[in-house]
């Protein structure tokens, strides 16, 4: 059935009612203005037809609750909370929305003196989810659309001296509802300023800059288009530069519209890298505005996009507005926090995700610099899953509705210069409406590119852009003339789901490789959870546990931010691959290293490089390097000055480099490390040695318990279930239960597409050890006790043939020895493990942690970028990433050696090859089934895994699987290493003594 369209919110041809054209905002204005931000009396209603009679006259809310204006309701306790990626909560039958629509009322007072009616009032929503109605004196002002851009009213008529009455009625459901289905949580209300502007009756309504350089890049072009209210007459205007007047003038017009033009020689350009701001003032008799302007030129040379004549690449990072406790209202300090850390993590693009930003946030990449996609308030992704992905988008009757959302983005954002590319949308597919939507954008602003994802063909865009693009297919993207040849964009890969994103550096390397690459963001900046305090607890909550539902559960959770602004470790590893500078060893020399000047425009005399020279992790040489004169996209090699030295035999040798900055910057202090890398000098091999025999060894054998043991270490084996019970002293038990193979990890978010096989086809989780044999030698200082083993999981024929070796030595030494022969008997196997190793487990009190390896956060083998060799300190649970979703964790990659001590005793276990290492204090089984970290089932002891290999992470959540040479397979193995028992740090100390002295 379909129905006439009766309600304004249902109503597709109307894109406002009462609402002045979008314009530019100031960054400095003289007109005086009232903030409304504050407490309002607040009405929730199922429905709008359920408003009480008379609600928008002026009058007393008996009945009605007081709300934070800004905010959403649903944070505030009203509605309920509700999140998907894709799927509409309702019926999909455009234009109309259902019956039970949630409505909130606003209501406040506002005082107006005789003075402030002199002039005009103009009422101003920076945001309104998702339609609203305005009232002023019971008088209806105007209805507003779009969720993410301002509306402006002239109230002028309708408000008096006194005390005047304001009523929002905002729906939670619209037409423009179908448009803004944008992967978030479902929110509501008045989430951005509400604000008065006492405006003059011969205004200054909009003042458009644009600076541009002519062909030699170094004499700024500018232009402003001045508009008033009424005909300016005059305006004088000036053009400043760090507050010196570069250019000025007066300009002279009947017309409400004044233009101004000037040249300006060796302008200081506007970039990322140089975010150099000029400041334009116009003034009348009545009042006076400031807009600011960079000087920079976008353009299309040699199938690249340029700014200034540069081939950029583009290393970012979606952005949604997000705020743990305030759902999409964000504080100013917020967003500053946001640019600042982007800046910190050498992040240089921002795509404002999927809809335009506070219009402060610009401002902040204008200063900061960042490059900017700005797009619009649109995505229809719903549509999609009906098999009918261009309904609204191909159908003119939608058209208005469109290209008002493009437009107003442009005519409020198109003063800053850190926006280079208009964005139309976002999985929306494609049709008329966004060939009308880029036709409008070219008549407003022929500066920037165009860009959108969903233009498959790349018909209207100027940039071809693609996400989550396997690496396969960007390799044939960049080889092959496709899309007219027109640069690459990867407007989202990387997806940043729980633990992850492993495999980022292929991509950079492809970027850094192919010209027409030109980069990447990646998804996302934020967790978006939601900050919860139960039963003393605090966690973050995702969909469905507000028992909404149809949900996508935790793919909300996909940010390199956590939701307490805990930069993750996949932001660690983002900052170490994309840092503009990078340094490799040159090979047959230990003191010459290769420098690369990756930015765009900066020379490398802004910064520094600090080097040492350290034996494991004691310093024994360290300098500074302050004269780095490379040219932007250059290299030189240089020789570090290490004076000579003798390399022992038994000691590992690293170069470990930082580069810094050199000065204090807007976003970080002097010596703030941008880049840092570990260049070896020298890997010792390993040897196994025993200290000095002790008193002989005593073997029983009683029933089904093996037991080696003297005064210094005991060995407890179980012979009829193949395994090491425990190792110790005849005082106590420090391992509680010896290794037993393990290929199974708790899954990560990106193991999403692997989990139904491995735990439902492979029963990875379900393993199963059969003992093959148990046998035993004693000799003079040593007793062998060998074990074999099959070992497989459920109804599996894929298999290991697995050899123990123990060797326990009189002096309190043993050593472990394993051999696995895969073994495959059938036809079926996973296509990869999660990891080839061994688990143990531990006396629970040994909760203090040290080790040799990489470090200090957890490292995978696609994921290690940002860790180094060296000797840490830590503890069980430091050990731990708390993952907002509990998933695999911690683990650290290359381990020589750890201990685990209770303050005074410990265990020290030291491999002859290195290992992965994982401790923790709970199972993969515990870790697994929990949803939120709190729920995470202790163990009684503590959990050791010992990896021979363990699979990359990927980003297949939504992107590239983790690479073939990073997939664990069905293989042989072997790995070794020894356990012994020390007092704190003994067994540390005596092996630093050979370097140390």
């Amino acid at each position: 059935m379909v129905r006439k369209a009766v309600k304004r919110w249902e109503d597709n041809q109307i894109t406002g009612i009462g609402r002045r054209n979008a314009r530019t905002s100031f960054y400095k204005d003289s007109q005086k203005r009232m903030s409304l931000n504050g407490q309002w009396a607040f009405l929730y209603l199922d429905a709008p037809e359920l408003s009480p009679e008379g609600f928008e006259q002026p009058g007393p809310q008996e009945g009605w609750d007081q709300i934070d204006v800004p905010s959403v309701w649903q944070l505030r306790g009203y509605d309920r909370m509700h999140y998907t990626d894709v799927l509409y909560p309702f019926p999909i039958n455009p234009p109309y929305v259902p019956d039970e629509n949630p409505t909130g009322i606003y209501k406040r007072t506002i005082c107006l003196d005789e003075t402030w009616l002199e002039k005009d009032t103009i009422l101003k929503f920076h945001g309104v989810d998702s339609a609203f109605d305005v009232w002023v004196n019971g008088m209806h002002a105007g209805f507003g659309k779009v969720s993410r851009l301002p509306s402006e009213f002239d109230i002028t008529k309708l408000v008096k001296a006194g005390v005047n009455d304001l009523t929002v009625r905002v729906y939670k459901w619209s037409d423009g509802t179908y448009l803004e289905d944008q992967d978030m949580w479902w929110m509501s209300g008045i989430f951005r300023d509400v604000e008065l502007i006492n405006e003059e009756k011969n205004a200054i309504l909009d003042v458009q800059v644009d600076g541009t350089l002519d062909d030699s890049y170094q004499t700024g072009v500018f232009t402003a288009r001045i508009t008033g209210k009424q005909p300016l007459q005059q305006a004088a205007w000036k053009l400043s530069y760090r507050g010196e007047v570069v250019a000025s003038g007066e300009a002279f017009a009947k017309e409400a519209q004044i233009c101004v033009n000037a040249e300006l020689r060796d302008v200081h350009p506007w970039t990322a890298e140089t975010p150099e701001l000029y400041e334009f003032t116009v003034s009348t008799a009545t009042q006076e505005v400031t807009v600011r302007c960079g000087f920079r030129r976008i353009e299309i040379k040699d199938d690249n996009f340029r700014i200034n004549g540069q081939v950029i690449l583009l290393n970012g990072v979606n952005h949604h507005d997000y705020n743990p406790t305030e759902g999409r209202t964000v504080t100013r300090e917020q967003m500053e926090a946001d640019i600042r850390l982007m800046k910190q993590y050498n992040i240089n693009a921002v795509r404002c995700s999927h809809y335009p930003a506070n219009e402060y946030f610009y401002d902040l990449c204008d200063t900061y610099g960042l490059y900017v996609i700005n797009e619009a308030d649109l995505e229809c992704h719903g549509f999609e899953w009906v098999e009918n992905y261009t309904w609204i988008t191909d159908d003119p009757a939608w058209e208005a509705m469109y290209v008002d959302r493009s437009v107003r983005m442009v005519q409020r954002d198109r003063n800053h210069p850190s926006i280079i590319m208009w964005s139309m949308g976002n999985e929306s597919a494609f049709g008329c409406n966004f060939k009308s939507a880029a036709k409008a954008i070219r008549t407003l602003d022929d500066t920037r590119l165009i860009h959108y994802e969903g233009d498959f063909e790349a018909e209207v865009t100027d940039v071809y852009s693609t996400m989550y693009t396997r690496l396969k297919g960007l390799k044939e993207i960049a080889e092959y003339e496709v899309k007219g040849n027109k640069p690459h964009v990867m407007c989202e890969y990387g997806h940043a789901m729980g633990n992850g994103p492993g495999g980022l550096k292929a991509y950079q390397d492809m970027y850094r490789k192919y010209k027409r690459l030109q980069g990447g963001f990646l998804w996302e900046w934020y967790d978006h959870g939601i900050y919860t305090e139960e039963d003393g607890e605090i966690y973050y909550k995702y969909g469905g546990n507000y028992g909404d539902f149809p949900t996508n559960g935790n793919f909300c959770i996909d940010g390199i931010l956590m939701p307490d602004r805990t930069p993750s470790p996949g932001m660690e590893e983002y900052k170490q691959i994309i840092a503009p500078v990078d340094i490799t060893g040159v090979e047959g020399s230990m003191r010459k290293i290769c420098i690369s000047n990756d930015y765009d425009f900066l020379d490398l005399d802004a910064v520094t490089l600090h080097w040492e020279v350290v034996a494991e992790d004691v310093a024994i040489q360290e300098g500074w390097i302050t004269d780095l004169a490379v040219a932007p996209h250059d290299s030189t090699v240089l020789t570090l000055p290490i004076a000579p030295f003798e390399l022992q035999a038994n000691t590992d040798y690293y170069i470990n480099l930082t580069v810094c900055q050199k000065e204090d910057s807007l976003f970080a202090p002097a010596g703030h490390e941008i880049k840092k890398v570990q260049i070896p000098m020298q890997i010792r091999r390993d040897e196994f040695s025993v200290r000095e025999a002790a008193d002989p060894l005593r073997v029983s054998d009683r029933a089904g318990i093996l037991t080696v043991e003297n005064s210094l270490v005991k060995a407890r084996f179980s012979t009829v279930f193949g395994k090491l019970l425990s190792f110790g002293t005849e005082d106590r038990d420090y391992l509680t239960e010896g290794p037993r193979m393990n290929v199974y990890r708790a899954t990560i978010d990106n193991d999403m597409y692997k989990k139904e096989d491995w735990m439902n086809k492979y029963f990875l989780q379900k393993p199963v050890e059969e003992t093959a044999y148990v046998n035993w030698e004693e000799e003079a200082d040593r007793t062998v006790v060998r074990i074999g083993t099959y070992f497989s999981c459920y109804n599996q024929s894929w298999g290991f043939s697995c050899d123990y070796t123990y060797e326990i030595y009189s002096c309190g030494q043993m050593r472990v020895e394993l051999q696995g022969k895969a073994v495959q008997r059938g036809k079926l196997e996973p296509e990869f493990f999660p990891r080839i190793g061994i688990t143990m487990k531990a006396d629970r009190k040994l909760q203090n942690t040290m080790w040799y390896g990489m470090g200090p956060g957890e490292s995978y083998v696609d994921s290690k970028a940002a860790s180094v060799m060296g000797i840490y300190k830590n503890t069980v649970d430091g050990m731990m990433t708390n993952y907002v979703f509990p998933q695999e964790n911690g683990h650290r990659e290359q381990v020589k050696w750890f201990r685990i001590g209770d303050g005074r005793d410990g265990l020290l276990c030291k491999m002859k090859a290195p290992l992965g290492l994982n401790l923790a204090n709970y199972t993969d089984e515990s870790l697994e089934q929990a949803q939120h970290p709190f729920a995470i089932e202790k163990a009684d002891d503590v959990i050791i895994h010992l990896d021979y290999l363990h699979s990359g992470l990927g980003s297949n959540s939504c992107g590239e699987e983790q690479l073939e040479e990073n997939k664990v397979k069905l293989q042989d193995f072997a790995l070794a290493f020894t356990l012994q028992t020390v007092t704190d740090g003994s067994e540390i100390r005596e092996a630093r003594k050979q370097y140390i002295s």
